[in-house]
């Protein structure tokens, strides 16, 4: 189950990538930038910007589901279907309504993957699994793995590493480069923003780095949570001393997938406003390269 494929990217680790976005996610992250990707099924998506006066398409795909009314489109979301889901997915013609989650086996995955393999030959790219938390769906993130190294392709994962280490065993030998989420080493703000064991990660991250794996840290700095100097330097402290890796990104909180939580109709619980700290962002580049680490802000 996958929601997104997209090529040429050059944010999701070296070179120019494909990323394939897998869904469902062990975490609840307060800010969560893909809340689509957190179920492991599929979800309808709707825009009203979008939807079209006086039309009743959907609702005559999903008329248990859904009601046109005069203020507009009504979805009752507790009474959608499989059947539904699957009416609805080529129904809306302004691409209001859409279904997001589709299942892909992984020959038709790897097509698309190796349409741009000159490109990854040029620039030192590859594949890379995001989501969501690819190892949420072992069996599949493994074969893609395979097959990538297979063909010859370098492999990458963006990953939180909120799984059981059994998961993400299989991938193993197929993974060139880990980039791994670390948002937090204390136990109580972790669970708070998050509903996870911040444990787990830690104890999977000295796994990874035991069996010698690359790894690039990444550090969602959010207001709050770990947007602190105390936070900034145990992240680092553990990156550095624990992991010893050699490279830690800085990711400062924004709001761009605010809107999303709006289309699937969930309440969005974190901060209304971007991360807006020079002398904070200055100090964890400056703390980082003194515990030997390149130190990289990305947006």
């Amino acid at each position: 189950m996958i929601f997104n494929i997209q090529r040429y990217s050059t944010h999701d680790g070296p070179g120019i990538r494909t990323v394939v976005f897998l869904k469902g996610c062990s975490l609840g992250c307060l800010w969560c930038q893909n809340p689509e990707s957190r179920a492991r099924g599929r979800e309808l998506l709707f825009d009203a910007r979008l939807c079209l006066e006086g039309c009743n398409l959907c609702a005559q795909a999903a008329p248990e589901a859904i009601d046109r009314t005069l203020n507009g489109l009504i979805i009752h979301r507790q009474k959608v279907t499989v059947a539904h889901l699957d009416a609805l997915t080529h129904c809306c013609p302004t691409q209001a309504l859409t279904v997001c989650g589709e299942l892909k086996s992984v020959e038709e995955i790897m097509a698309v993957v190796l349409r741009d393999r000159p490109f990854y030959a040029r620039s030192g790219g590859g594949i890379t699994l995001s989501g969501g938390e690819p190892f949420m769906q072992p069996e599949l993130a493994a074969a893609l793995f395979r097959a990538s190294r297979e063909a010859g392709i370098h492999t990458a994962v963006e990953t939180c590493l909120h799984v059981p280490w059994q998961y993400i065993e299989p991938s193993l030998p197929y993974i060139d480069l880990f980039l791994a989420d670390l948002k937090q080493v204390a136990e109580e703000p972790f669970k708070q923003w998050t509903q996870g064991r911040a444990s787990r990660v830690l104890e999977n991250l000295k796994r990874l780095a035991a069996a010698g794996k690359q790894m690039i840290i990444r550090v969602p700095l959010i207001q709050g949570f770990n947007a602190d100097e105390a936070s900034i330097m145990a992240i680092t402290d553990f990156a550095a001393d624990e992991l010893q890796v050699r490279e830690i990104h800085f990711l400062p909180y924004h709001t761009l997938g605010m809107n999303k939580y709006t289309l699937l109709s969930q309440p969005y619980y974190a901060p209304d406003k971007p991360l807006k700290a020079t002398a904070l962002l200055e100090f964890a580049q400056q703390y980082a390269c003194r515990k030997g680490l390149t130190a990289t802000l990305r947006g």
